[in-house]
């Protein structure tokens, strides 16, 4: 039997960073999946095997698709290189601190912690000297860092019981830096430049230091759908981000969130202190309980630094 045909594509690139400056390059040749691959997919790949981090937009022309051996492009289809993850670093929390009283999201109430039993009643049932408080915390799921199960957009979706341990625990982790970036939604570009097959992609936007303030909801960064399409294609395991949404809050038809979702990737929103982990190398956890026919529960979102 012959092999099957392998195809690169050539062409001239125009590319522009959203923090300033451009880049111009002519002949250019990457691996591609298929003779009728597009230009948008062609870009991506590009952006790819440069690693090139914080791009705009990415112009083609002069493209052409050849017949040719595939050379093992960065983030093309050949490309086997893994990703390396050392673990035995320390660990670092990643989620904000549950109080009675705290705003996550404008409009969601607040949470309510109040005592069911306290150390002076029950000093009633127990020996002298023994006593034990029960609280009573009561909430929204969509509570401080909070993890997304499919059931949260889609009456037919799992619920938080159906998410497994290995979607949630000990992920390599991929840091998406935008922080300082002129652009709100992050796209394709911002993502291209890494591998997150099998990863925790995490967006940092460095919103997060509004948490909890009027000022969280503007200017809020969000992935676009073009950007959370190209994260389910390439096989991202969970999805976070350290902004009040991962979708445009003024779009009602919430794209990332139902793109995300619907390809069964877990999403956790409202993280916080991204800055600490390095782009790639750490693991990151975030486990929700196991609730029956519930959608959003929040979680302890943590990373372990490498070694």
């Amino acid at each position: 039997m012959s092999p099957m045909t392998e195809y690169r594509a050539s062409f001239d690139a125009s590319v522009t960073f959203s923090n300033g400056g451009d880049l111009t390059v002519h002949g250019f040749r990457v691996d591609v999946p298929s003779a009728d691959v597009d230009e948008a997919t062609i870009g991506a790949l590009f952006v790819a095997s440069l690693g090139l981090l914080m791009t705009g937009t990415v112009e083609l022309s002069n493209v052409e698709i050849v017949a040719e051996p595939h050379k093992g492009t960065r983030g093309g289809p050949s490309d086997r290189s893994g990703r390396a993850v050392r673990p035995g670093g320390r660990l670092v929390e990643l989620g904000h601190v549950i109080r009675a009283g705290m705003v996550t999201y404008p409009g969601l109430p607040a949470p309510e912690i109040t005592p069911h039993l306290t150390r002076k009643a029950s000093r009633e049932a127990y020996a002298a000297g023994t006593e034990f408080a029960i609280d009573t915390l009561k909430l929204v799921g969509n509570t401080g860092t909070y993890l997304d199960s499919p059931y949260h957009r889609f009456a037919g979706g799992g619920d938080l019981t159906t998410i497994p341990l290995e979607g949630t625990v000990d992920l390599p982790a991929v840091v998406v830096r935008v922080t300082g970036t002129r652009a709100s939604g992050i796209d394709v570009g911002a993502l291209a430049a890494v591998d997150v097959r099998g990863a925790a992609v995490l967006l940092h936007t460095g919103d997060d230091a509004r948490f909890g303030t009027p000022a969280y909801a503007e200017d809020r960064h969000f992935l676009t759908r073009a950007g959370a399409e190209w994260l389910a294609e390439q096989g991202a395991a969970l999805v976070g981000i350290d902004a009040i949404n991962i979708d445009d809050t003024d779009d009602r038809e919430r794209p990332a969130h139902t793109v995300l979702l619907a390809a069964g990737i877990p999403v956790v929103e409202h993280l916080t202190g991204l800055e600490q982990l390095p782009p790639t190398g750490a693991t990151f956890t975030a486990v929700p309980l196991r609730v029956e026919g519930f959608g959003t529960i929040p979680v302890r979102a943590f990373a372990r630094l490498p070694g």
